[in-house]
């Protein structure tokens, strides 16, 4: 017979509780969904998570593999407590900078002193963000720097106590951390996630401490009142909740709604009626009207002001679009342009002066490629990202502010745009034709509307034309008929009615689609003009004048707007470039059934919905479709956790079968073993089979007196089979003896160790650990 050697059997062991500690984590930062605005965070927060725990287990199997195997347990000890947290942290320090500050790094991997200093100050405008941001916080980069540091810590503390120090169950003091941070500054209730994710967490961590316990033997034997393990699930689960009754005693609160002092509000936290704009535009409507607010006062250069932008929106996640992290760093008040435009382009000078009347944001519009921002009480506070050229305060709101811009808007010509060749293979604005996988239906549309040998104009008007004329079918509409493909993007191209958010975002998503880089803007139309103002050049926005509309990007140009929505004579803005398919410059708008005026809401939370209307936030409309799929979804998703968890089950049964079916003795004493170790029985590693079977007699002699005689038996049998000439000892009562000794076993164990035991193996996971010590690549050693 062949066994493992006890340092593989430890190793395997911390592998085990290696992964489960890494996925308890996972779990756990989960808590802090609602905490962002956007889930942007999560991808370098799981990486980090991944390289600490999936790092330290790889590096603990390499150094097991690396020591000899005598006395190696001690050794291994020593050498893996200095060298894994050490290593670990160097990996995350090299995520950090290849996620945060590649530009100054060598090979854009290994930090360098200046990579060191940049990220420096990254994580200090994270701490800065933390005191001015309120939630849900816009994920800047440097909180998201942070956050990826916070959890990454969280994560090592955890793997140290779970994996190096044992003890599984005391990580889940890591998780109660996480949720406090939701906890502490999340407005009103806090959200299902933020305490189911390190719930589930904290029961991946009570079942990586009992495995723990049953592979050591354990520290409750098998005469615990529930099974092995028992005591220390009932005193971590008194210590928890002790702490749950404690915590919101004890746990310092900061305003409700706030990381640290607040962002995005006036000065008591809340948001004016229709000030701010949702930064997350989805393709949804039937929306009630309420009456409009007026917003800014705008005294512009020209009589013919163009849009006033706010926010771009450059990810399409298949439900709609959202806004990428925002680059914090750069102020309005550093030198030089601040939306600089390639030489190529015409443009023509903008300034104009806004005064806040109703407005209350943390996004500053201003016209279109602002170049100066001088804002009233200073500009430090004002940021502008340079990838999406959105501005937007850090710690300040817009309220009863006024803001001088100078801007220098876009104005090709048509044929400057068909000149525009296309993307180069490398070039960096590849990113803006990011799109999942898309219905076939619209990609055939964009089949249909354009072709390769096209230019990049000729294929953006294509589409533009398609929806702007309307001989297709195209209607602008208050209200829209919920859809039954579960797509809302398939649903509006099929339907063809919608407004300002359904046409901008189904227009960029085309325009991707035919390899034209496309982003959707969300901010206001020029408003209406004051009669008594200054030769009609100010003018009054309201919140009928929120708007999307779409921005496309050509080669030595740069980003040029185009408007797929009808709107009003009266509200229109003139593109020469991207003339109407169709002569309506006045669509009939359906009616809507007149509601109520909707509740203010708590926070800068207000959606831009329409062209020529302002809703808050409203709940979707039933579609029974819709819920129809989400309960399929849920189901579906529930039936595969429970197949994976049936895996270990199912191939322990699976291995059963094959040894008894095998009938040997060597292959029913395997059998034997696997089941002692299921069931939680210490069996030393040097114990001969008569040892063993002398040991499991005494275990069943009260319960079952024909499986002593069995036990025996096949320990008589495994005997002659090692000592004696091939084919000893094997008879077709083996298998019969076998089942008679496992009955017994069973007997003697408790129903909840019997449950345990059928669902979830431990020889099984066990063995999985142990392969992968045993495959991990050894170092080659000299004679």
């Amino acid at each position: 017979m062949t066994g493992t050697t006890p340092l593989e059997g430890t190793v395997g062991g911390r592998t085990g509780t290696a992964v489960a500690a890494t996925v308890a984590v996972a779990l756990g930062a989960l808590a802090l969904d609602p905490v962002f605005a956007a889930r942007t965070w999560l991808a370098p927060v799981v990486l980090a998570i991944a390289v600490v725990g999936l790092g330290g287990a790889a590096l603990r199997a390499g150094v097991a593999r690396l020591l000899p195997a005598d006395g190696g347990s001690a050794r291994l000890a020593g050498v893996s407590g200095v060298l894994v947290p050490v290593v670990q942290v160097l990996a995350v320090l090299f995520l950090l900078t290849v996620v945060f500050t590649p530009d100054d790094a060598f090979a854009g991997l290994v930090p360098t002193p200046t990579s060191l200093g940049e990220l420096g100050t990254v994580l200090s405008d994270g701490m800065a963000e933390i005191r001015e941001q309120a939630t849900p916080a816009l994920p800047l980069t440097g909180l998201v720097a942070l956050t990826t540091v916070f959890i990454a810590l969280v994560a090592l503390a955890v793997d140290l106590v779970a994996v190096a120090g044992r003890q599984p169950a005391l990580g889940g003091i890591g998780l109660l951390v996480l949720y406090c941070v939701p906890v502490s500054t999340i407005s009103g209730d806090v959200a299902l996630v933020s305490f189911l994710g390190p719930a589930v967490g904290f029961g991946v961590l009570l079942w990586a401490d009992q495995r723990t316990r049953l592979a050591g033997g354990g520290r409750a034997g098998s005469g615990a009142p529930l099974g092995t393990g028992t005591l220390a699930a009932v005193r971590t689960g008194a210590l928890a909740l002790v702490v749950g009754l404690l915590l919101p005693v004890l746990v310092p609160t900061l305003a409700e709604g706030s990381l640290a002092t607040g962002l995005g509000a006036g000065g008591d936290g809340t948001s004016s009626t229709g000030a701010a704009l949702d930064p997350v535009a989805e393709l949804r409507g039937q929306l009630n009207r309420p009456q409009p607010v007026d917003l800014l006062e705008v005294t512009s250069s020209v009589p013919d002001p163009g849009y006033l932008r706010a926010v771009a929106l450059d990810v399409y996640d298949g439900a709609g679009w959202r806004m990428s992290n925002l680059d914090g760093e750069e102020s309005i008040a550093g030198d030089g342009p601040l939306v600089p435009l390639p030489a190529r382009e015409s443009t023509r000078k903008v300034t104009a002066t806004l005064t806040a009347i109703g407005h209350d944001d943390q996004f500053l519009p201003t016209p279109t490629a602002p170049q100066s921002i001088d804002v009233q009480g200073g500009d430090d506070a004002w940021r502008i990202d340079p990838t999406t050229d959105t501005v937007f305060g850090r710690g300040v709101t817009t309220s009863g502010r006024t803001w001088s811009v100078s801007a220098e808007e876009p104005r090709p010509t048509a044929e400057q745009l068909a000149a525009a060749p296309e993307l180069g293979p490398g070039d960096r604005m590849r990113r803006y034709l990011e799109l999942p996988q898309l219905d076939a239906s619209v990609t055939a549309l964009v089949g249909q509307l354009t072709n390769v040998a096209q230019s990049p104009y000729e294929r953006v008007l294509g589409i533009y034309d398609h929806l702007t004329d309307r001989a297709n079918g195209f209607a602008y509409s208050l209200t829209t008929t919920p859809g039954t493909s579960g797509d809302d993007l398939v649903d509006f191209l099929r339907l063809k009615r919608g407004y300002c958010e359904q046409y901008a975002g189904a227009m960029a998503v085309l325009v991707r689609a035919a390899g034209v880089p496309a982003r959707v803007v969300l901010g206001y139309t020029p408003g209406q003009a004051d009669a008594d103002g200054e030769n009609g050049r100010t003018r009054t926005v309201t919140t009928d004048d929120a708007h999307a509309w779409v921005e496309v990007w050509f080669s030595g140009l740069g980003w040029v707007t185009f408007d797929p929505t009808p709107l009003a004579a009266g509200r229109a803005v003139s593109l020469p470039w991207a003339p109407r398919a169709d002569a309506t410059t006045d669509p009939t708008v359906e009616p809507t059934v007149p509601g109520t005026t909707p509740a203010v809401p708590t926070g800068p939370q207000a959606q831009i919905n329409r062209d020529d209307q302002y809703t808050p936030l409203s709940l979707p409309a039933t579609d029974p479709g819709s819920a129809l799929t989400s309960w399929l979804t849920g189901g579906g998703l529930a039936v595969l956790a429970l197949l994976l968890a049936a895996v270990p089950w199912a191939a322990r049964r699976r291995q059963r079968f094959q040894r008894v079916a095998d009938g040997r003795p060597g292959a029913l004493w395997d059998e034997l073993l696997s089941t002692t170790a299921d069931l939680g029985i210490p069996v030393p590693r040097t114990a001969t089979p008569r040892t063993l079977a002398r040991q499991l007699a005494e275990l069943m002699s009260g319960a079952s007196p024909a499986a002593v005689s069995a036990v025996r038996e096949l320990a008589l049998a495994e005997e002659r089979s090692v000592y004696g000439p091939p084919g000893a000892g094997t008879t077709p009562e083996l298998r019969d003896a076998l089942q008679e000794v496992r009955r017994g076993l069973l007997r003697t164990m408790s129903r909840r160790r019997r449950l345990t035991t059928a669902l979830w193996p431990a020889s099984t996971v066990s063995a999985a650990g142990e392969w992968l010590a045993v495959h991990t690549p050894r170092r080659p050693r000299s004679a």
